[in-house]
């Protein structure tokens, strides 16, 4: 019995073995095809399911033969992300020490929830989140929460922001709920990220609700209008969101001029900062951010800027024991003698998403940082100035950061341009809308874009602007 049990786990493991060289030889042919592939899949969602789906059949299949056969067909439908030229969305690369930690991650198979469970990967998130907080700025106190993306990352900041405010009204949301609860008046920019929205709606604040406070033509929030809304709205327990680097414009609330009014109302600040956070790691760009540390929470992710692989967003909250008190799952906040990743999120069992950011920040050092953030607008400014001197293309925004945002005279042609360009295959970009019109934004945002996937995308534009020419 025992050498038939011993034998059955040797096949196991050669099977595994060979399921994982299967993997590496498809991840290694999709990295290696990065210069030469379109950029944008060649397939649709209707034809990979076709690829893919069919009833689940009766018989297994070798593990890594289930590898190789998923890495060939999965072909058309895959996007070159991980390549120079995508720039849609805020989408970062991957760097090469966070890939293979993340590898690592998967076959380590940590539930790092708790550091009595998994010391290893909660002291490498904690050590990552201590070094994210020093290298942008924020109070080396903080808690970081590693979460899926920024949309999570901001519910739970503002899940955190909404129970310490009611508390301090006199109001404990951990046990007397929502229900006759003081009003809480949610203070937003008109031109905030969706996820701010959806974030509220998930903490029970809805849209009707919002507290809208208009912004200037870069979408910065204007501050002699926070102080008009906050002197004209009734007082109570209140959240005000800001915004380090707007999603089109890659524009910079004003956070010297606006802080200072929220925190006169007893505010509570937030700071959207999912891309925008990172220019604190640069000498050159972390003036958009002056004033931002003095906020209670901020969000950000480290699979954009730093380029880690997905998910990897952070909930950053200056005092843990507000973090504690909203997510622990017993005992009294103030009481504590440790601070484990489920006393600060949402979640309970998860994988140690905290680890590749170590790695990538261990790989990169202090100076690596602030060099790629500075590549990443470098890159930016080159594409604006290309951009300007093609016939025909209006630059709209100043480009203080990484978003590069044209359109041409008509809307239709601008929509049609950016199809073209996906059809292409050069480069990816994505539409937009701003101030009610067509527009196409690129945003600058993985280390492995060089000035010549820049040039190419420019004249891969420029050849479709004018295709006689």
């Amino acid at each position: 019995m025992y050498h038939r049990a011993q034998a059955r786990t040797l096949l196991y493991m050669d099977e595994r073995q060979r399921a994982l060289d299967a993997a590496h030889r498809g991840a290694t042919a999709f990295l290696e095809s990065l210069e030469d592939r379109p950029v944008w899949p060649r397939a649709d969602l209707a034809e990979m399911l076709d690829v893919f789906g069919g009833e689940l059949p009766d018989e297994g299949m070798d593990a890594a033969a289930v590898v190789a056969d998923l890495a060939e067909r999965a072909e058309p439908g895959l996007v070159a992300i991980p390549g120079g030229r995508f720039f849609g969305f805020v989408i970062g690369g991957t760097l090469p020490a966070a890939l293979a930690t993340d590898w690592l991650v998967s076959a380590w198979d940590q539930n790092s929830g708790s550091s009595t469970l998994t010391p290893t990967t909660v002291a490498l998130e904690r050590i990552a989140g201590a070094w994210v907080c020093d290298l942008l700025g924020l109070p080396a106190a903080a808690s970081v929460g590693f979460v899926t993306g920024a949309q999570v990352s901001n519910f739970t900041c503002l899940a955190v922001a909404q129970h310490a405010v009611m508390r301090r009204a006199g109001w404990d949301l951990t046990t007397q709920g929502l229900r006759g609860a003081p009003p809480l008046r949610f203070v937003v920019g008109e031109h905030r990220h969706g996820s701010i929205d959806r974030a509220a709606r998930f903490i029970g604040i809805g849209t009707d609700e919002l507290v809208i406070v208009p912004t200037d033509g870069e979408g910065r929030m204007i501050p002699d209008a926070l102080a008009a809304t906050l002197d004209g709205t009734p007082s109570g327990p209140t959240i005000v969101c800001l915004q380090a680097g707007e999603v089109h414009t890659g524009a910079f609330d004003p956070f010297t001029e606006l802080t200072p009014i929220a925190r006169a109302h007893g505010a509570w600040i937030h700071v959207d900062g999912a891309f925008g956070l990172w220019a604190g790691a640069s000498q050159r760009l972390r003036h958009l951010l002056d004033g931002a540390a003095d906020a209670d929470s901020w969000t950000t992710d480290a699979h954009k800027t730093l380029n880690v692989p997905y998910d990897c967003g952070m909930a950053i909250v200056r005092d843990p024991a507000d973090s504690i008190a909203m997510f622990r799952t017993g005992g009294d906040y103030l009481m504590y003698t440790g601070l484990d990743p489920w006393d600060v999120t949402p979640e309970l069992s998860r994988r140690g998403r905290g680890v590749p950011a170590w790695a990538a920040l261990r790989s990169l050092g202090r100076g690596g940082v602030a060099a790629l953030v500075e590549r990443m607008h470098d890159n930016a400014l080159r594409l604006e100035a290309g951009l300007r001197t093609i016939p025909g293309i209006e630059v709209i925004n100043e480009v203080p950061y990484t978003q590069v945002m044209f359109r041409l005279g008509d809307d239709d042609a601008t929509r049609a341009l950016g199809a073209s360009i996906l059809r292409d295959g050069t480069a990816a970009l994505t539409g937009a809308e701003w101030d009610g019109r067509a527009a196409l934004r690129c945003s600058m945002s993985s280390w492995a874009t060089t000035e010549a996937d820049v040039d190419a995308t420019l004249g891969a534009i420029a050849r479709l602007v004018s295709p006689g020419s």
